[in-house]
């Protein structure tokens, strides 16, 4: 995954398809698919330096779902 594109549409990973099926397969257990995206950006930052980390985190992990705080 050194370029962290799709193999399948080469859009940037995680494409929209991508993201339907991370949030199907994780639908049980959402904590566990912030955990994972936040492994895949640790790991992309290293393949992707010369990217912004900003804009990584957007790619990874801003696109999840947010759910309300409970006070």
């Amino acid at each position: 995954m050194p370029g962290w594109t799709c193999g399948t549409c080469g859009a940037d990973w995680p494409c929209e398809q991508k993201r339907a099926r991370l949030l199907s397969e994780y639908a049980a257990d959402p904590a566990m698919l912030s955990v994972y995206l936040a492994a895949c950006l640790a790991a992309a930052t290293e393949d992707l330096h010369r990217c912004g980390s900003t804009s990584l985190q957007g790619r990874f992990l801003g696109w999840l779902p947010r759910r309300p705080r409970r006070f």
